[in-house]
């Protein structure tokens, strides 16, 4: 049977038995094999790997493979350009946008504190989320590395940390998302825009206490909940500080209700 050789790079390991990781090896593939079926073979999802080198020649995941093949892979560089060798996909997600599995609530409503556009269905499954994922150009966020081999994916993220701030965490140092965070910015509860509101057109709904004591409110757009700057805001902030740079940590508003 025909053997390559592969060496997968930086976090790739983590999918890998520990007798392979972190360096080159052996791998016996059948002819008409293409490199995406031996990547996922081995456990690795190809929405976590960003360039493949073949004999030093970047390819695409439909690429057939050849006796002696000296295939390197290499994760996401989201922080980078690598636009000159970029071969699986049109391009990096600049400008991301997410969708989170069922498992991941909390870090859906974590992107959302911070202005990300996420997407989460509590009931939703894989094929759903595979479908929304490729049809919206939304990066698929799980736990689960089966779910991220669905062919129509071409972008995700396995999030390896499962206390939900880790996750966050991770999930901004990995794909350098500290530049783009817009802080409460986005309703946590259903991922509308939120748009300002004056005190005199919604006095009606607002509690009393509230009513007497603030005078800045924000509605959501989509399902219009209102947001003031009450209690949580400064633990808000704070958490925001935590999982971010500080200056990140401004002005904004917080959720009525955490």
């Amino acid at each position: 049977m025909s053997q390559v050789s592969l060496r997968f790079y930086e976090e790739l390991n983590d999918f890998l038995p520990g007798s392979l990781r972190k360096r080159a090896f052996e791998k016996s593939f059948t002819p008409t094999q293409s490199i995406k079926h031996l990547i996922e073979n081995l456990g690795v999802p190809h929405t976590e790997v960003e360039i493949i080198l073949v004999n030093g020649r970047s390819v695409d995941l439909n690429h057939q493979l050849q006796e002696g093949d000296r295939i390197s892979v290499y994760p996401m560089f989201e922080s980078l350009d690598v636009t000159p060798l970029l071969r699986l996909r049109p391009g990096p997600l600049r400008t991301p946008r997410f969708i989170a599995d069922a498992h991941l609530g909390k870090l859906a409503r974590h992107l959302r504190l911070l202005g990300f556009d996420t997407l989460f269905f509590n009931q939703a499954g894989d094929r759903d989320l595979a479908a929304l994922s490729a049809g919206e150009r939304r990066i698929l966020l799980t736990r689960d590395r089966a779910l991220l081999m669905h062919r129509v994916i071409t972008h995700g993220c396995f999030i390896h940390a499962i206390e939900p701030q880790l996750q966050l965490r991770e999930l901004i140092q990995r794909l350098d998302l500290q530049r783009q965070c817009k802080p409460f910015t986005r309703c946590m509860a259903c991922n509308g825009r939120l748009q300002t509101a004056g005190k005199n057109r919604i006095e009606e709904e607002l509690p009393n206490r509230v009513r007497q004591t603030y005078n800045e409110f924000w509605r959501c757009s989509d399902c219009g909940r209102i947001y003031w700057k009450g209690g949580h805001y400064r633990q808000l902030r704070d958490f925001i500080s935590n999982v971010t740079r500080p200056e990140l940590a401004g002005s904004g508003l917080t959720q009525s209700e955490v």
